[in-house]
């Protein structure tokens, strides 16, 4: 009768072993789908570099659009900007500006690059990749959210003839630069020549006007912009961040819809 009660003993101190194995391995399970849910404190700002004139850009301009629509509500900030160099190819891009091309540059000196191309995102100044590679954006982009700001920065933004007007508070920034981004939501173009000749492309999220304000000594205060042509309230936003103007880093980021100044007396 004791081989029976050794095996007995054995076989009960198994099943407890089991049991809490089990037991571990589904509040494993829990803490990882609550920490998957949990919203981060950090932030994404998303450039893309990119032109009509570029037969691999749509795919990228694609992408930032879905996106843009999945990440709505998250502290995901997408800016396309469109580059000039394309214009040469037969097509002028009616978004391209030098000053977009002269801040992805800026950008291949921050990270070591070669060269410039398109289609391009960098990720808070830090990691930039093809931009069509939807892997390393997703990954990018959670990276991001689930890092620690490093600063901080409210914007409110009111439109009144022409100009918006921005005001900023920031904390942490002293000697960064903030840019301020005035963004068009979204437009269409249909491309006459070039390598994406005969196409209707898709944009979102694209950059009209780029202004920096330097936070030398205060971190708070009001930058005007003045809006490009076709430019309106409903359709448009600000975007602002700041960066490091030494290596590329973007410490905070925010944006604000552009609000109507009443005039006064109506």
């Amino acid at each position: 009768m004791k081989p029976i009660k050794i095996f007995v003993a054995i076989t009960g101190f198994v099943m407890v072993v089991i049991a809490s194995a089990a037991f571990t391995n589904k509040d494993e399970a829990i803490a990882s789908k609550e920490e998957v849910k949990t919203p981060g404190k950090g932030f994404a700002v998303v450039e893309l570099f990119t032109s009509e004139g570029c037969s691999s850009c749509p795919p990228a301009d694609e992408l930032v659009a879905r996106v843009q629509k999945e990440d709505k509500d998250k502290q995901v900030y997408i800016l396309a900007f469109h580059v000039d160099y394309w214009n040469r190819l037969g097509w002028k891009d009616v978004f391209s500006s030098t000053e977009y091309s002269k801040r992805q540059h800026e950008y291949a000196g921050w990270l070591r690059l070669k060269s410039v191309y398109t289609p391009q995102i960098v990720v808070n100044g830090q990691k930039e990749f093809i931009g069509s590679e939807e892997g390393n954006l997703r990954n990018a982009i959670t990276a991001g959210l689930r890092a620690t700001p490093a600063a901080t920065l409210t914007l409110n933004a009111q439109n009144g003839q022409g100009k918006v007007t921005v005001q900023y508070h920031t904390a942490g920034t002293q000697n960064k630069t903030l840019l301020l981004a005035l963004v068009q939501k979204a437009a269409q173009s249909k491309i006459g020549a070039g390598e994406n000749g005969g196409k209707t492309l898709s944009h979102v999220q694209i950059v009209r006007v780029l202004q920096s304000q330097p936070l030398n000594t205060t971190e708070t205060g009001t930058a005007v912009i003045n809006a490009p042509g076709g430019f309106n309230t409903n359709g448009w936003e600000v975007i602002g961040f700041v960066q490091n103007k030494a290596n590329g880093q973007i410490l905070a980021a925010a944006k604000s819809d552009i609000n109507t100044t009443v005039n006064a007396g109506k």
